[in-house]
């Protein structure tokens, strides 16, 4: 039952994933552009290198014969894991998944034009003349957003004709990988969003975690709980579009799918991510009976999973860096955040520093029923007492 996991990025989330596996005796190589990156503090072994580099990416992966090959960022030369899979390594949830979720065009016309799913209007630029002529079509405020990106980056929500330059070159430079291409969406007017954590198994049913609220800022997770709100017709349909379109984009794991709510106009498919999603950290609360990373662990390996049940009620706030630095940081405040009950503190471990860069998370949790506001503002509130210095 030991397998070699090849783990492509090595950030927070991959870390938490590494912890699990190597809980459940897995062995495994972490992989990042840049040493020091925090899951390779926890691996049995690290490689550096650009994995957008084919060449370098199919050098590791011979190197070290894995079993497993489980991405955790976009910036990856995604077009080789299918190779890798007819070769009889397992990609995560599947080559196919991969692909399509780590380029929002790709993901975007499977989830709207193919499986029909309600989607944001949307057109794709590749020149500042498109972007110009689909804001016409589309209207103010819009969304503009690189076709792969990570945290937000690149991302900027348009008023007025005014602001595309700057979105357009916002956005540009802000992607990941050599696509230079746009998504122009219309801008949802939503009541709440929420990341519905989905769990595809290898032999059982496809089980769903209780729906996460969230915050985000430029694109990017700032805060998010657990259970949020939202009504049984509501995530019924929420249900059925994750079902939907993880079943098409094949593969175990699971998978971080954001949707808007609107009481008005329902549910909107937004995004999905084919791992572990960074709202998900509020599972780290001990929310569930089982967290995002062990359930990761446990569908990718066919483990079995009897359940996923709601243990508490939690919420999570993360903590910012205010200034770049090429030197590791230290922390401040710790001993504040510690003193409060019922309250947990992941420092990441990241190397260095840049501004409004995640370098931890504050997490909080009282028994089920408990008030989600309360919680949020208790962590939002002990989040800033952490200074990254």
């Amino acid at each position: 039952m030991i397998k070699k996991i090849l783990l492509l990025g090595s950030g927070e989330l991959g870390k938490e994933f590494v912890i699990a596996a190597k809980r459940k005796g897995q062995y495994v190589i972490a992989c990042d552009r840049y040493a020091g990156a925090p899951a390779m503090q926890v691996a049995d072994e690290y490689e550096v290198f650009d994995m957008l580099d084919g060449q370098a990416l199919d050098g590791v992966v011979k190197k070290h014969h894995p079993d497993l090959i489980v991405p955790e960022i976009e910036a990856i030369r995604t077009e080789r894991l299918y190779d890798y899979e007819k070769n009889g390594i397992q990609v995560v949830p599947s080559a196919r998944a991969v692909n399509y979720t780590m380029n929002r065009k790709a993901i975007r016309d499977l989830a709207s034009k193919e499986l029909g799913l309600k989607t944001a209007k949307y057109f794709y630029a590749k020149t500042f003349d498109e972007l110009k002529k689909f804001s016409k079509e589309i209207g103010f405020p819009c969304v503009v957003k690189p076709l792969m990106s990570s945290s937000g980056k690149g991302q900027s929500v348009v008023k007025s004709a005014d602001d595309l330059e700057h979105a357009w070159h916002y956005g540009l430079e802000g992607s990941r990988g050599d696509i230079p291409e746009l998504i122009i969406e219309e801008f949802i007017h939503f009541d709440s969003e929420i990341t519905l954590l989905t769990v595809t198994q290898k032999n059982g049913p496809t089980l769903f975690c209780p729906p996460i609220g969230h915050v985000q800022k430029n694109g990017d997770y700032r805060e998010s709980w657990q259970p949020a709100t939202i009504n049984s017709e509501q995530l019924k349909e929420a249900q059925h579009m994750a079902e939907k379109v993880t079943a098409s984009l094949t593969g175990a794991g699971i998978w971080g799918v954001e949707f808007f709510l609107s009481h008005k106009d329902g549910v909107f498919f937004s995004e999905l991510s084919p791992r572990p999603h960074d709202t998900g950290m509020v599972t780290m609360a001990d929310t569930q009976n089982l967290n995002e990373f062990e359930l990761h662990l446990r569908a990718v390996l066919g483990f079995p999973i009897p359940a996923i049940h709601l243990e508490h009620t939690g919420a999570s706030a993360v903590i910012l860096a205010t200034k770049a630095s090429d030197n590791a940081p230290d922390y401040k405040g710790i001993e504040e955040v510690l003193n409060a009950d019922y309250t947990r503190l992941r420092i990441f471990g990241k190397p260095f520093t840049r501004v409004n860069r995640r370098m931890g998370v504050v997490l909080c949790c009282a028994p089920v029923g408990s008030s989600t506001d309360q919680l949020r503002n208790k962590a939002k509130n002990l989040a800033t007492k952490v200074e990254v210095c």
